[in-house]
């Protein structure tokens, strides 16, 4: 991976983005962050473009941010 943001609050959700060394090693990561969330019932939105994903962590029942998002989010930081 090239290098990463920070997490970020952004419209309510933590967001980062993430660049990868190709397109490929961006779908493996996703791969990887799809079975995490389908193992925790939380599940982010992840665009893909190229070798960059952007994912964002939010509770919808209560519109913003939670202490589950936060752990998700560190939770994907180990999976990088």
């Amino acid at each position: 991976m090239a290098g990463t943001e920070e997490w970020a609050e952004n419209g309510g959700a933590l967001e980062q983005e993430l660049r990868f060394a190709s397109f490929s090693h961006a779908i493996e990561f996703v791969n990887r962050l799809a079975e995490l969330a389908e193992r925790e019932n939380h599940h982010p939105e992840i665009r893909v473009s190229g070798s960059r994903v952007t994912v964002r962590w939010w509770t919808h029942t209560t519109g913003g941010v939670s202490d589950s998002d936060h752990r998700l989010a560190r939770l994907t930081d180990a999976l990088l």
